[in-house]
């Protein structure tokens, strides 16, 4: 049976391991007639995109992808999934992350806006929060076209602990994670469930605290484990999860970095929240009822995200 192609443009933004798999999962999952990958490395995003494109008779899969270093390869995209950008090394401080991974996001930014004005754009770069903030500004979208992957993935993360906890299938497990994408994360375990059943009911506090933790550091804990490079397959995996629901109107509930207006009594901030992903973008932002404790630790993270968007003022990037 054949598959019908939607007549729609993607175009994932760095060719690194995040955005050669984006790419990858962009074309077998048929979301767009185009994928484009484009990064400023002479002959990389060519060279995937050919290897990618070879893998379609096998896969099964039409879209094809496009590789290229002009950004006007780029223009009348529906949807950017940005993973541009250097990961922090030894000795680089945040604010000296902040400073590299901005320039990208500006550069990148700019021919969205000129090339793209009604796409969507979903920021993976890291330090998360204050990209998509960075990227909302420069390219002057409406807040709910531009948002940040993290959610999904901390979530993700907090799923497969939790399976493995529980000795459930990681299916069954529904798992919350909101603020910031770092250690000021706040999972939420009462928002946590496996089929239905609360995870305080399944687990103790102290194991429900170490998966907690562990989730907060689970990039780094990869980190290390590798030696050289950050995590690819999940960072992936979510970010197109959040396209499929953008371009296909899923309406799927994601937790995803939003601009607040107002909710969890927080204004003009970029966080991570729970939101309904649709053909509008975020259509609605969840507000949940927060007990005490995430209350503390989402007010926290707050303040680890407004102190990343006042350094960027502070360097003139803002």
């Amino acid at each position: 049976m054949s598959t019908t192609i939607p007549q729609r443009k993607i175009t994932v933004v760095g060719a690194g391991y995040v955005g050669s798999t984006a790419a990858q999962l962009c074309a077998m999952k048929n979301l767009a007639s185009e994928v484009v990958l484009i990064d400023i490395l002479e002959g990389r995003p060519q060279g995937i995109a050919l290897d990618l494109n070879q893998s379609a008779a096998v896969e099964g899969f039409g879209s094809q992808v496009i590789g290229t270093n002009d950004p006007k390869d780029t223009a009348g995209s529906d949807l950017f999934i940005v993973t541009a950008g250097v990961a922090r090394k030894p000795g680089m401080s945040r604010s000296d992350l902040l400073a590299v991974n901005a320039k990208v996001i500006i550069s990148v930014s700019e021919y969205i806006r000129n090339h793209s004005p009604e796409a969507f754009v979903i920021v993976v770069t890291n330090p998360l929060d204050s990209m998509v903030h960075l990227a909302r500004v420069k390219t002057g979208f409406p807040g709910q076209r531009v948002m940040g992957m993290a959610g999904v993935l901390d979530s993700a993360r907090f799923s497969w602990f939790i399976a493995q906890a529980t000795k459930s299938s990681v299916v069954d497990v529904k798992a919350m994670v909101l603020g910031a994408h770092g250690d000021s994360m706040v999972p939420i375990p009462q928002y946590c469930t496996v089929n239905g059943i609360t995870l305080k009911d399944l687990v103790d506090r102290a194991s429900i605290e170490q998966m907690a933790q562990r989730t907060r550091t689970g990039g780094a804990e990869i980190v290390n484990l590798l030696k050289t490079g950050s995590a690819w397959y999940a960072p992936a995996s979510a970010s197109v999860a959040m396209a499929a629901s953008i371009l296909n109107d899923q309406k799927r509930m994601l937790p995803c970095a939003c601009l607040l207006n107002g909710q969890y009594g927080l204004e003009g901030l970029y966080m991570g929240v729970p939101a309904i992903l649709g053909a509008r973008g975020v259509e609605k932002i969840v507000e949940l009822p927060l007990d005490s404790d995430a209350r503390i630790l989402m007010q926290k993270t707050a303040g680890a995200v407004a102190a990343d968007v006042q350094l960027m003022r502070d360097m003139k990037l803002l």
